[in-house]
């Protein structure tokens, strides 16, 4: 083989390398995405805290997304959840099912279509006295329009989502 061929195998052989690990870096979010949607309750992986530590009793008292303490933790479901004072932590384990997010914290756009999507704390919506976490603005903006649109069918999906992921 002349030096010149060696020499363009070689810049191949490099160019192949840069498109690998530009394809495994590309794909790094979407591997954290479908880890993090492998529990019946969104939880971070790493830190095994639920709706990434936002307290959900703020949603319904103060209206707003507000991050919880370490002060004050609870385990239910599997999770670690935060609150932002000792009474949203006695609210929340008197009424984990009134306060925690339907769904386990997917997206019920998502769950609707059969689809277990991750919810942001930050794009949620209370409605019918029930807290629900969104993948997108547009998911949340849909679901507030026809809430019962959404409902009926993720309603119907969920336990046999449920089923398939891990406790």
């Amino acid at each position: 083989m002349t030096a010149q061929r060696q020499e363009r195998n070689g810049i191949r052989l490099g160019c192949a390398t840069i498109w690998l690990v530009a394809l495994l870096l590309a794909a790094a979010p979407l591997q954290s995405l479908v880890a993090a949607t492998t529990e019946r309750v969104v939880v971070d992986r790493y830190t095994g805290l639920a709706i990434d530590g936002f307290d959900p009793v703020a949603y319904f008292t103060d209206h707003e997304a507000r991050m919880g303490e370490a002060d004050h933790e609870a385990s239910s479901s599997g999770a670690i959840w935060r609150f932002c004072n000792p009474s949203n932590m006695a609210a929340f384990v008197a009424n984990p099912e009134i306060y925690g997010p339907q769904f386990g914290g997917y997206d019920p756009v998502g769950i609707a279509r059969g689809v277990p999507v991750a919810g942001d704390p930050l794009v949620w919506l209370v409605s019918g006295q029930r807290l629900f976490l969104f993948a997108r603005e547009e998911s949340r903006a849909a679901f507030a329009a026809d809430p019962e649109r959404y409902l009926k069918p993720a309603r119907r999906q969920w336990p046999a989502l449920q089923t398939t992921l891990a406790e």
